[in-house]
């Protein structure tokens, strides 16, 4: 199949799903081209199935924001002609979706008919899709794809219950990359990050405030009261500069790593015993996963999609938002227990192989097969 995916080339979620998502499926002989103003953050383009084209947005003074959008679709217009493109699949409904639609519009008056699978990965649907601005534009969108897919239970019952959606959702979760020769490939010299007396706590993410931030550190500062302990923050975003400035006051400094954005994702996690993600919701916790899958347990919220990833008392532990003594204190009963951690670091591993790459990327290829098979009925 000829396939064009559409995300942000971000280091969130989706665009890392979308990226690893066109990658394997490229390995698998489909050939597929990716459209987006940038190119994604873990895109390799030496295989020759993978093409990237770049969406350029012209300045033009009378705009006092660029319309995206606009260019978009009409760069999908182009590429689906030039390439002979056969299907659409659009990560995040709006604007991506709404995008998609448009050019599937301007494509039928050419006598060029192309089906577009939508997925939809959390924060179009909880947080932006869900303002009155947009919600009109989510729905549209949602309910004028040819097929849609959701990341998690969780997140495909939220759609339903925010939006007036006629489609049926399918729910294929997020994935990854399980590969021991992998691992063994990169061995551990733990000693770069922390004495062998201390446990290396890790979090990674946007720093959005959805994340909570203060929370991880309020847990760690916990953790660190009773058992010697390094935390590692991976990532950057509008909370960083905040949480700097909680761990300089708490006094911990000298036990706290903020690294930014890094490409060394699965180095960092080898060294870690414990993940924290407190987050006020998650859509899936793909964070989560990419931890678990080299047998890093977590401690997590209970919120959103991250009890179909986390399994409480197997691979980590929950807690309720918020509460940070509880999830400190189970950190704690795990940290403490050399057996214990042992047996939730296999644990986690376990669970994240029901999530291995090589059992999920069938359930797209199943769906772009029904996509294809509607646009001709």
């Amino acid at each position: 199949m000829k396939i064009a995916i559409v995300c942000y080339p971000t280091f969130g979620g989706s665009g890392v799903v979308a990226t690893e998502l066109g990658l394997e499926l490229a390995r698998r002989g489909h050939e597929i081209h990716f459209i987006t103003y940038r190119q994604p953050v873990r895109l390799a383009t030496l295989n020759p199935n993978i093409h990237y084209h770049e969406v350029h947005v012209p300045e033009y003074p009378l705009f006092h924001y660029q319309p995206y959008e606009l260019a978009l679709s009409s760069k999908l217009v182009d590429m689906v002609k030039l390439h002979g493109i056969e299907l659409l699949h659009v990560h995040y409904a709006i604007p991506h979706a709404y995008a998609g639609y448009m050019a599937k519009k301007m494509l039928k008056e050419q006598g060029i008919k192309i089906p577009m699978v939508t997925t939809l990965h959390g924060t179009d649907i909880t947080l932006v899709g869900n303002h009155p601005f947009y919600k009109p534009a989510v729905s549209f969108s949602i309910n004028h794809s040819d097929v849609v897919t959701s990341v998690s239970q969780d997140l495909k019952d939220a759609t339903y219950r925010l939006f007036d959606i006629k489609r049926e959702i399918f729910v294929i979760p997020n994935f990854i990359e399980v590969s021991q020769d992998k691992l063994a490939g990169n061995p551990c010299k733990r000693s770069m990050m922390a004495p062998d007396n201390q446990k290396i706590i890790t979090h990674i993410s946007n720093f959005r405030e959805v994340k909570r931030i203060p929370d991880v550190i309020k847990i760690f500062n916990g953790i660190q009261k009773k058992i010697p302990a390094r935390l590692m923050m991976v990532g950057d975003g509008p909370e960083k500069a905040a949480a700097e400035k909680q761990v300089e006051d708490l006094g911990l400094s000298d036990k706290v790593v903020f690294f930014g954005n890094s490409h060394e994702i699965n180095e960092i996690l080898c060294f870690s015993d414990l993940f924290l993600l407190p987050s006020e919701t998650e859509s899936f916790g793909l964070a989560a996963l990419e931890a678990m899958a080299v047998g890093v347990p977590v401690i997590s919220t209970n919120a959103g999609g991250l009890p179909e990833v986390n399994r409480d008392g197997y691979s980590g532990y929950m807690g309720n938002v918020g509460d940070t003594d509880d999830m400190a204190a189970k950190a704690i009963s795990i940290l403490s227990d050399e057996v214990k951690l042992a047996e939730f670091k296999q644990n986690a591993l376990k669970v994240a192989q029901e999530f291995d790459i090589q059992k999920v990327i069938p359930l797209y290829e199943q769906i772009y097969r029904r996509a294809l098979k509607q646009q001709f009925v």
